[in-house]
């Protein structure tokens, strides 16, 4: 039987669909990449926005000012001197990169005088050293005080790797800014990152 001109183009773009369609399912679905971040130019403005006596490290009251970082201090300035200095920042950045976690599952608990706080908004500010490519992450405490906390309006869900200023919040709630606006509380989001394995909380004393 000798196939038309027409009927022969059509079987051979179903074929074409067909095999993207099995490759396409082969691949499955695509990389979750690490958010963008210049390392060096990242430790470098950390310095410039947190080291107050300009000695070329950020330390003692400094750190207080930048939860985020202080959060990771154990990662970050493993000799143990209380010390950070902009290679440092610039080292943990690239471990993060080399790992090759573009987002992952966290979650944490929010307790007032150490019993379980519901219905708190938890909001995961990057330290704005990092740049704009890592993005705020959100989530709401249940009756447990447990919050999944995620990027929203992204698939698959989660957070990036990063340092992250803690601001927690509820509606007809006055939670001291030292909880929010003012933080005090910090978290580095990361594979090895202090408290990931263990769990996190937040305490807040009021």
């Amino acid at each position: 039987m000798i196939m038309s001109r027409k009927v022969a183009s059509c079987w051979v773009l179903a074929v074409l669909v067909l095999l993207a369609t099995v490759v396409s399912c082969r691949r499955g679905p695509s990389r979750i990449h690490p958010p963008s971040i210049n390392a060096s130019a990242a430790g470098a403005k950390a310095i410039e926005l947190f080291d107050e006596n300009k000695d070329g490290k950020i330390s003692g009251e400094e750190l207080n000012k930048c939860p985020g970082l202080k959060a990771a201090l154990s990662r970050v300035d493993t000799g143990g001197t209380g010390e950070v200095t902009a290679d440092m920042i610039t080292r943990r950045i690239e471990e993060w990169q080399k790992s090759k976690l573009g987002r992952m599952s966290f979650s944490c608990q929010v307790t007032r005088n150490g019993q379980p706080f519901s219905g708190a908004e938890v909001k995961f500010v990057p330290e704005s050293f990092l740049g704009e490519n890592v993005k705020v992450a959100l989530g709401k405490s249940d009756q447990n005080g447990m919050a999944m906390i995620n990027i929203p309006e992204t698939t698959p869900p989660g957070i990036a790797p990063g340092m992250y200023r803690v601001e927690i919040t509820k509606e007809g709630v006055t939670i001291p800014a030292k909880y929010n606006a003012e933080t005090i509380f910090g978290q580095e989001i990361a594979n090895d990152a202090e408290g990931i394995q263990e769990g996190v909380t937040f305490d807040m004393q009021f």
